[in-house]
């Protein structure tokens, strides 16, 4: 049986595209695979164009769980020319600001290893679809070893802020959205999303279409030990103050 690596992704802001047109740039309302196999590719170190290295990380099997679906946000940006000084066309940028997410990895349990080391100390720093949305917090929730991607993401405890637990009054949602790929044989009503990645090139980036299962599963609830024990949130003194 194949392990899974499971990792938090929590952020200010987020943006996970998987399609751009001309001066807009959207955000999907989840991780992208592109995106996560891009941050764990970063930090196991490998290079843009080294497509071998990348394969076996795209082989992976992923899945994705809204613990906080955030706020979506528009951003507006203008540049200039380094040389020239000529002012570039003003872009429209879309983000995802305060949302959790759970992304879970199945497949073999020797690379998810590596992985998980790499995540812990990686080549290149993390970040969460663009460059200049850095994680809040560690990304780790673990390694599990035979194990499937499904019951994964339906026993990891509930990640979400302490403060949006406040804001539910700790009656949290009926139930969480998982995104993940279908099985080997799978038969279910499926999208597709162009977010497979086939190469990294900075002169020809390359994606193919992945079929996606929307499920939804019962909120995890962590043990009473485990619930005293969440993340700090350093926000969590500006929520008291306010309140």
């Amino acid at each position: 049986m194949s392990s899974v690596l499971v990792l938090r992704l929590a952020g200010p802001m987020q943006s996970w595209g998987a399609s751009s047109r001309f001066t807009r740039r959207t955000t999907e309302s989840a991780p992208t695979k592109s995106g996560v196999i891009g941050l764990l590719a970063g930090a196991a170190g490998i290079q843009r164009g080294d497509d071998a290295r990348l394969a076996p990380l795209a082989a992976l099997r992923f899945g994705v769980r809204i613990d906080q679906p955030g706020t979506r946000i528009r951003d507006f940006q203008t540049a200039h020319h380094g040389v020239t000084g000529k002012s570039m066309p003003l872009s429209e940028r879309f983000y995802l600001a305060d949302a959790v997410f759970v992304a879970a990895l199945e497949g073999d349990h020797v690379l998810l290893a590596d992985l998980d080391a790499a995540v812990r100390t990686p080549v290149y720093p993390p970040f969460l679809g663009r460059r200049s949305c850095p994680p809040a917090a560690p990304l780790e929730l673990g390694l599990h070893e035979d194990a499937r991607l499904e019951t994964v993401l339906e026993s990891v405890p509930w990640q979400a802020s302490a403060w949006y637990r406040r804001r539910l009054r700790g009656q949290g949602p009926e139930g969480l959205s998982v995104l993940r790929e279908a099985a080997a044989g799978e038969r279910s009503a499926a999208d597709a999303l162009r977010d497979q990645p086939l190469s990294f090139s900075a002169a020809h980036r390359r994606h193919a279409l992945r079929t996606v299962v929307t499920t939804t599963v019962p909120v995890p609830r962590p043990r009473a030990a485990a619930a005293s024990a969440v993340r700090h949130d350093p926000f969590d003194a500006l929520e008291d103050e306010s309140s």
